[in-house]
């Protein structure tokens, strides 16, 4: 049997990247996952990827799981709410797992730019899809398992730690999320729900892929142009994690903390799926980077 066999779980923002891995790991665990996001087959998002929630679903199957794409906008409260009823009607009443991984800020964010010179818009329109599409999935999910007095939310951040992250509006996104887990946690605590958040290391995306000029299978080109990138992991490192936690019959002891990949790699004794055990934290601590401790 499946750890995660008969478990129902919402990926919100699984159309590539670690939402989708994440997706894909609780398919394999057994699970049922909606796969929200905004690209769909002939109706991509604004960032205009080829990636859609529907190729998503299609891979969580593959996996082993059941995989159901909904196409959900995560800034528009009344989809939202609409998602969940839709859960709800077809679950029973159940929902175990929501992983939250929407962001939709690729485009938006100008590195090493003083705040007040970076655009205001931009940087107010990361923290709404960064923030509040957090705070608007989790206010309908948690109804569901306080109800039941059993599940899990589960943050999707960068980093373990609160230090600046090269841009204002990044690190208010990203250090929020942080902290949306903990202060859930304290609230959800007496309905035996765990919150809890988790982050990947130096992340091969497919973004990062196309942005060295590389695929996959030829990733370590990549190392020429970045050396850093020799530690990097693929979305499937972070994906074993959460699947992991969620099969865990004692994640409540988590619950408020911040996990990453790698952390949760040594704990749960799992390799990345190109069979390397990468260890940002290590490598990171090494070079002086912040924010992984």
């Amino acid at each position: 049997m499946k750890p995660l066999h008969g478990k129902i779980a919402v990926v919100a923002g699984s159309t590539r990247g670690a939402g989708r891995a994440i997706a894909v790991m609780l398919g394999a665990a057994g699970a049922t996952v909606y796969c929200t996001g905004r690209s769909v087959r002939g109706n991509p998002s604004d960032i205009n990827r080829p990636e859609t929630i529907q190729e998503t679903a299609e891979m969580v199957t593959a996996a082993g799981g059941t995989g159901i794409p909904v196409r959900v906008d995560h800034t528009v409260e009344e989809e939202v709410k609409l998602l969940f009823e839709r859960v709800k009607a077809e679950q029973n009443g159940v929902l175990d797992i929501l992983v939250n991984d929407i962001w939709g800020g690729e485009k938006l964010f100008e590195w090493n730019t003083p705040f007040w010179e970076h655009s205001l818009s931009n940087g107010l329109l990361m923290q709404d899809r960064g923030v509040r599409t957090h705070m608007i999935t989790s206010y309908y999910a948690a109804p569901l398992m306080a109800a039941r007095k059993q599940g899990l939310i589960i943050e999707v951040t960068d980093g373990i730690g609160y230090g600046y992250r090269v841009n204002l509006y990044y690190s208010l996104a990203k250090i929020s999320a942080i902290h949306l887990a903990a202060a859930m946690a304290e609230e959800l605590r007496p309905y035996q729900v765990t919150a809890l958040a988790v982050t990947p290391g130096f992340l091969r995306s497919e973004q990062m892929l196309e942005h060295f000029g590389v695929q996959e299978a030829n990733w370590m080109d990549a190392v020429k142009q970045e050396p850093h990138y020799a530690e990097s992991e693929t979305p499937y490192l972070l994906g074993q994690g959460v699947a992991a936690l969620a099969a865990d019959p004692d994640v409540s002891e988590k619950s408020g903390k911040v996990f990453g990949s790698w952390q949760l790699s040594d704990e749960y004794g799992f390799v990345d799926v190109d069979g390397r055990k990468p260890h940002w934290g290590n490598y990171a601590k090494k070079h002086g980077f912040p924010h992984t401790e």
